[in-house]
């Protein structure tokens, strides 16, 4: 169906096109300027997490780091199989308590519970070494060593500070290696 142009339509068009000049080229060049670069992403990921810190609907205590904590992981190590060590999900089947040994001794007691714990398949255990009040410094000296020797260990494939109510700063659990 086409539609014809009277001779009014035909007016009103030349009035409307008064002025217009046809163009030279049928290629018409845009010369729009580029946007700039915005990282969409990122705003989107950073907004995220103010809106997870914010949030007071979830709050666990074992995501809370004083500095005071023992924290350690082996390359290989699940996040979330760190996370259950972190929160005391893991069931504690052996116990070692070095309160009152001095640094040698509890170095070779650490060492023959971790093998003991190992031929034992003891997947989590915990290691009491205390917050140092005691010593003459006032200062965890066997904390510190602790840290160290679990570090050294083939067999240790995670470490970290016990919650509150398993001793706390004072106590870590262990998770090893199986035979």
């Amino acid at each position: 169906m086409s539609k014809k142009f009277n001779g009014a339509d035909h007016e009103l068009f030349r009035q409307a096109m008064q002025g217009v000049r046809p163009l030279l080229s049928e290629v018409v060049p845009l010369n729009l300027p580029r946007p700039l670069p915005i990282p969409k992403q990122r705003y989107i990921d950073e907004a995220l997490v103010r809106q997870d810190m914010l949030s007071e609907y979830y709050f666990d205590p074992a995501e809370l780091e004083t500095g005071e904590e023992l924290l350690f992981t082996r390359a290989g190590i699940q996040h979330s199989i760190f996370e259950k060590l972190r929160r005391g999900h893991f069931s504690v089947d052996a116990e070692l308590d070095l309160h009152g040994f001095i640094v040698r001794e509890a170095r070779k007691a650490v060492a023959d519970f971790l093998r003991w714990c190992q031929v034992r398949n003891v997947r989590c255990a915990r290691i009491v070494h205390g917050k140092g009040y005691n010593s003459w410094q006032k200062q965890p000296i066997l904390k510190c060593k602790l840290n160290g020797w679990l570090r050294q260990r083939d067999e240790v494939l995670a470490f970290c500070s016990a919650r509150p109510m398993d001793g706390g700063t004072g106590a870590v659990y262990v998770l090893i290696k199986n035979r």
